[in-house]
This record gives C-alpha cells, structure tokens and sequence, in this order.
C-alpha cells in the first residue's frame, strides 16, 4: 500500500488498525513540526527529541482517539507535543520542590495566632492578595523570586543555580519586585503602614 497517497485522518485510522506503514508516513510529515514545537516548548534539545518520540508513540496507542472535530492531524500533534513538554517541565519542577519552599507552602511558615483572629484575618488577605499577584507573573521572575526571598540566595548564586547570566537573574528580580509592588498598591485593602 503507498501510504503517501492516503490523508492524515485515513492514516490515523490505519494506525488505529496497528499499520507500522501509516506510522512510519506520519512520521515523516510532521516529525520536523512536532519537533520544533517541542524545542519552543522545552527549549532543549535533547528534551525535544524526547518529546517527538514520545507524541508519536502516543499516536501509536491512541490514534484511534482522534476526531476531525477538534482541528487538523497537525494541530493534534501539536497539542500533544505541547502537552507533553508542559509534563515533562511540572516533572522537573516538582523534584526541584523537593529542594525548595514553593510560594503556596510559604503560608505555611508561620503558624496562625489563635489568640488573635483578627490578625490572622489580616495575614490571610494579604497572603490571598500576594498569591493573586504572583500568578501574574512570569515563571522565571517567581523562580528568581522565590529563591531570593526562601532560600536567601544571592543574585550571584541564583545565577549559579539557574544557569543564567546574573544580569538577567537581577532584570528578573527586580522587574518582578516592581510589577509586584504595582499589582498590590492598588489592591491591598489591609493598612500597609503597619508592614
């Protein structure tokens, strides 16, 4: 059979039917365009390739879960590639958990005063407030962040750590600091005079 006549969704379907030959032909059309999105997504290479392998040994087993309903064969892959990089990348975030304090254990730190509610009150409006803002920063500016302020690395050793020039752990740091500081001047209903 020349499987390079046939249409992505014929191919899914023989996939679905364990044809090696409709594999190996989707394969070749979009290996290069599953890889470059894995490589935006990871930004590694070795991570792409990973990523590449594992998306079409996942067409493998679930070809027969594609609909034409939800877009094209390359959007499919696509967002099966970005989907994978988003897991490996929450994988590799949750070990480096295991070394260090996350912004939601944070709360944690200090247990609450049971003598003075009001103050805990407080404490839990500005901390809903602070977790508020963070979320709309970027990944890297809430690394750099985080481990200044939990691990009380330097801007040199956060440099070290990340594998980044220290310019741009310090750009991070204090971009981070002000756009914080601008989300929460407005928002923040607690007297800040007493902070």
């Amino acid at each position: 059979m020349d499987y390079s006549r046939l249409e992505d969704q014929i191919l899914l379907k023989l996939i679905a039917q364990t044809h090696e030959g409709a594999l190996s032909e989707l394969y070749d059309r979009y290996n290069r365009l599953v890889y470059t999105v894995a490589l935006n997504s990871s930004g590694e290479a070795a991570r792409a390739e990973e990523i590449t392998q594992d998306v079409f040994i996942r067409v493998w087993d679930k070809a027969a879960s594609y609909h034409s309903e939800q877009g094209r064969v390359a959007t499919w892959l696509c967002s099966i590639a970005r989907n994978r990089a988003i897991d490996l990348y929450r994988q590799g975030q949750a070990r480096q958990e295991d070394r260090h304090i996350s912004w939601e254990q944070a709360e944690y730190l200090d247990p609450p005063d049971p003598q003075n509610l009001e103050a805990d009150f407080e404490i839990a409006q500005r901390q809903r407030l602070v977790r508020q803002a963070l979320a709309q920063l970027s990944d890297e500016q809430k690394q750099a962040l985080g481990l200044a302020y939990f691990q009380g690395l330097s801007h040199a050793e956060i440099s070290q750590e990340l594998g980044e020039p220290l310019g741009t752990i310090k750009t991070r740091i204090r971009l981070g600091l002000h756009k914080l500081k601008e989300i929460l001047a407005g928002e923040d209903p607690v007297n800040t005079s007493k902070s």
